[in-house]
């Protein structure tokens, strides 16, 4: 990767490294130019790093597995990412999860290759044997210095005798015979061929003291599961060569070993593959002498007795001469021990060219720049010194730098703790439920036991009041009155947040808009800031933000959602803005302007507030994310320079587009509103506050202005994905002018524009009303105009039936005078009904029939009385 990253630098690409943890390569990333950050994984804890300040992201290695969940949540999941993957031990687990039926941890892997836009191998076997991981995105660049950096590690530890501890004597010379890495049906024969041909030379060898030959045959092969040592033998035997002479040995478990005592090496396999073979390339890096057939990817790179030897595939009878030449009087003949040591320079270099060009080509398909990007250099303009060798003279002076020996143990320990941690998980959240549900039955059987308590004790109530007179609860019509007025009385008298209550009584509430889970750490816990999301999914847990879809449904169409962006929350904030917005005024702050260090710190929060307040600036923009600043700005363009600098050239045009339709110009529009270069600068990253009256004045001019942008470019955009505002495919297309419009609207109409520096508080006014004489175009920008356009708007999408596909309706509310008279009259109109209503309910009680009396009741004296009387 500092090869890769250090030729990438020559042709223009900027690279930042972020790191899981600290180590001695720091040092050398930092001698290079390149900027390192440790950073934590995104499992546990939020990632404070804005990702859409990269173009691409490159990870190494599958034990960065724990970074990928950055990359699954919004506004990252689009992020081109390539993924480089050097090891063999996951592909090598993944048979044990299926076999086990653990397809959950299985489906988690399979989750992370899906997010990979490519998957690197540097080989063309470990593709094959990571299918089960496949969705089509696996991609192979040949190359890696891994196989002789490890080659340079095993030499330096291997002091002791081998040939020993592998059950040789020190006199006995060893032949490697090995071969490819993929398993075919005609390797065996391809084995029987070569020991074969080894035969003769055996025969001739010096012998033991046994009178066993000195010369000993080690075929390196298979893995240790494998029964292929078994079949060696029998080719052993039916060759009629001595027991203990030719051996078998696993690549998995011996290889280094193997490779480290051999005296020469044999290729046997007459396979034609893709890529240098690994196993060759390790012997080489071991100083060996090579014995290799002439396939065309190997006399790529190998030539004749220069740096190994060569034999014809068709006569393995050169093949024993050759052996022959090797081997002097039993031992290496100094001609090839000097062929071995340059093939050892060339084996420690080798493929540097493909990996690097690769690498480089790969990107310039992957990437997707934006307009302002100066294109990187083409491929063929990497300096040859970047591609002749790998960055070996930075790790040489480094100090405590050697290659793992334990890598694959390393690799295993964390497939270990990962499933470790995966288990526990599972049995927390799978516990968790299985109590949640025990809790869920009991509190069922305690309600249903509360009910039927209930209804006993109203069973006793109502015959106890069986025998009373009845009361009269009115007509239906009366009841359900009295119901809606209760209902209504609740809802005004409902108890309101803290962080409500609080905003309620300042003069300002800033709202972030944000897309995504991954947004959160750089939103604002505070009563001066709320959130609005602009996705029903991936709102704040217990946060009072906002859900902008339910505000204005426009933005649960994912096209207008993303082409919006940050402009749909303005829009769904002044629909019906008097039910959720109380405050004098209203501000906005990206989240991206809180990851840039742009955002407002507690002085210039309370600067702020302070101006509102005391009404120093009167109606004024505040601003404190501004152009100058901006990294996308390193030239200091002017504001329509830097407009088309962002928008593939063409932001001029397209606003020219805009305003002729929006105005109804029929002919060319030859200028542009004014935005003079004097001395002041613009507002960037929709970091801004304003007081809320103007706040809608700007979301009307800006909702017509969005809706001539659309109806312009609609068609072409919506079916293609194409924009001429980007140089690609760019669902985001027209955002990038949005982000700018509120300068214009501002500037020309005679706004004040007050930047606040968001660490200090201090401000200061550009664009002065003197230096705008003769520049501001008030005509177009007036009130009284932009009123009477979208009452005219609003009469024609209120009265009309459309047929065509207009946006403006669907951006907010449509209102006009004709809109409030027909309010009015059918209130007039209810009114008039309901007194109707009672009029003639009244008239049926006076015309009711009402029986006659028959007559009277004399109650009779009390017979006490009666008997005085008498």
């Amino acid at each position: 990767m500092v090869t890769v990253a250090a030729a990438l630098q020559e042709i223009g690409y900027k690279i930042q490294v972020f790191s899981l943890e600290d180590g001695p390569v720091r040092e050398i990333w930092r001698k290079i130019g390149i900027p390192i950050t440790i950073i934590q994984t995104c499992v546990n804890m939020p990632s404070f790093v804005d990702w859409l300040n990269y173009d691409g992201i490159l990870v190494s290695s599958f034990q960065a597995k724990g970074v990928f969940s950055c990359f699954e949540q919004e506004p990252f999941k689009s992020l081109p990412l390539i993924w480089t993957i050097h090891e063999r031990s996951l592909a090598t687990r993944s048979r044990k999860y299926i076999s086990d039926g653990q397809t959950g941890i299985l489906s988690d892997w399979k989750r992370v290759f899906n997010r990979s836009t490519v998957v690197v191998f540097p080989n063309y076997v470990l593709p094959m044997i990571y299918a089960t991981f496949d969705v089509g995105n696996f991609f192979v660049i040949p190359g890696s210095p891994a196989e002789a950096w490890e080659a340079d590690t095993v030499m330096a530890s291997h002091k002791d005798n081998l040939h020993f501890r592998m059950g040789y004597e020190p006199e006995d010379a060893i032949i490697a015979i090995v071969g490819s890495q993929f398993l075919y049906r005609s390797l065996w024969l391809e084995h029987a061929i070569i020991l074969q041909a080894l035969l003769p030379v055996v025969l001739e060898f010096p012998l033991d003291n046994s009178s066993n030959s000195q010369l000993k045959i080690i075929v390196l092969s298979g893995d240790s599961t494998s029964n292929y040592g078994a079949v060696i033998e029998e080719i052993a035997l039916k060759l009629k060569y001595q027991s203990g002479i030719v051996k078998h040995k696993a690549l998995d478990v011996d290889a280094d070993n193997v490779l480290s005592m051999a005296d020469l090496v044999i290729y046997g396999s007459f396979l034609e593959e893709q890529s240098f073979p690994d196993i060759l390339m390790k012997a080489m890096c071991f100083e060996k002498p090579i014995i290799a057939p002439d396939l065309s990817m190997i006399i790529k790179y190998v030539d004749d007795r220069v740096n190994g030897y060569l034999f014809p595939k068709e006569n393995t009878k050169v093949l024993t001469q050759m052996i022959r030449q090797v081997f002097l009087k039993g031992k290496i003949s100094p001609l090839a021990r000097n062929i071995a040591s340059i093939g050892r320079s060339t084996a420690r270099n080798l493929m540097v060219l493909e990996t690097v060009e690769g690498y480089a080509s790969l990107l310039l398909k992957v990437l997707k720049l934006p307009s302002e990007v100066a294109s990187p250099g083409d491929v063929a303009e990497i300096p040859p010194k970047f591609k002749e060798k790998w960055q070996w003279h930075l790790f040489e002076v480094a100090s405590n730098l050697t290659y793992s020996t334990d890598r694959t143990l390393r690799s295993h320990t964390f497939l270990d703790k990962f499933e470790q941690h995966w288990n526990h998980t599972q049995r927390e959240r799978f516990g968790d439920a299985k109590a949640a549900n025990e809790l869920f039955v009991y509190n069922i059987w305690e309600e249903e036991k509360q009910i039927a308590m209930a209804n006993a004790r109203k069973g006793r109530e109502e015959e106890e009041i069986k025998g009373r007179t009845d009361q009269s609860y009115g007509t239906w019509e009366e009841v359900y009155r009295s119901a809606k007025k209760a209902d209504r009385s609740k809802n005004d008298l409902h108890e309101r947040e803290e962080g409500e209550l609080v905003r309620t009584g300042q003069p300002l509430c800033i709202y972030e808009p944000y897309f995504g889970e991954g947004t959160w750490p750089f939103l604002h816990i505070s009563s001066l800031y709320r959130g609005i999301g602009l996705s029903t999914k991936g709102r704040r847990p217990r946060a009072e933000d906002i859900d902008a879809p339910s505000r204005l449904p426009l933005l649960n169409k994912p096209y207008y959602r993303d082409i919006l962006g940050e402009y749909g929350a303005f829009f769904a904030i002044a629909n019906s803005i008097d039910r959720v917005h109380k405050n004098a005024w209203i501000g906005f702050q990206s989240w991206r302007a809180t990851a840039s260090k742009a955002s407002l710190s507690r002085i210039a929060e309370n600067a702020l507030l302070d101006a509102i307040q005391s009404r120093r600036h009167g109606d004024a923009l505040y601003f404190w994310a501004r152009l100058d600043l901006d990294p996308r700005n390193p030239f200091q363009l002017d504001f329509w320079s830097f407009c088309d600098a962002i928008n593939a050239g063409n932001c001029k045009f397209a606003f020219s587009e805009a305003l002729k339709r929006m105005y109804g110009i029929k002919h060319d529009l030859d200028s542009l509103p004014s935005m003079p270069v004097d001395g002041g600068t613009w507002s960037v990253m929709h970091s801004w506050a304003l007081p809320t009256r103007s706040f809608l004045e700007f979301v009307m001019f800006s909702r017509m202005f969005v809706d001539a942008l659309d109806a312009h470019m609609y068609d072409e955009h919506h079916s293609s994905g194409f924009c001429y505002l980007s140089l690609s495919k760019d669902k985001h297309c027209y955002s990038r002018i949005l982000e700018l419009l509120i300068n214009v609207w501002a500037y020309h109409s005679a706004r004040r524009m007050m930047y606040v520096n968001p660490k200090t508080g201090q401000m200061q006014e550009h664009h002065r009303f003197k230096s705008r004489k003769g520049q501001m175009w008030i005509g177009w920008f007036s009130f009284a105009t932009l009123k009477s356009m979208d009452e005219d708007m609003a009469e024609e999408a209120d009265i009309e039936n459309h047929t065509r596909r207009w946006l403006w309706p669907s951006t907010g509310e449509v209102f006009w005078q004709g809109v409030y008279e027909r309010e009015r009259a059918l209130r007039h109109q209810q009114k008039e009904t309901r007194k109707r209503k009672s009029k003639e309910k009244i008239d049926r009680m006076r015309k009711r029939t009402h029986q006659k009396e028959i007559g009277k009741y004399v109650k009779p004296l009390p017979e006490s009385n009666s008997t005085m009387f008498r």
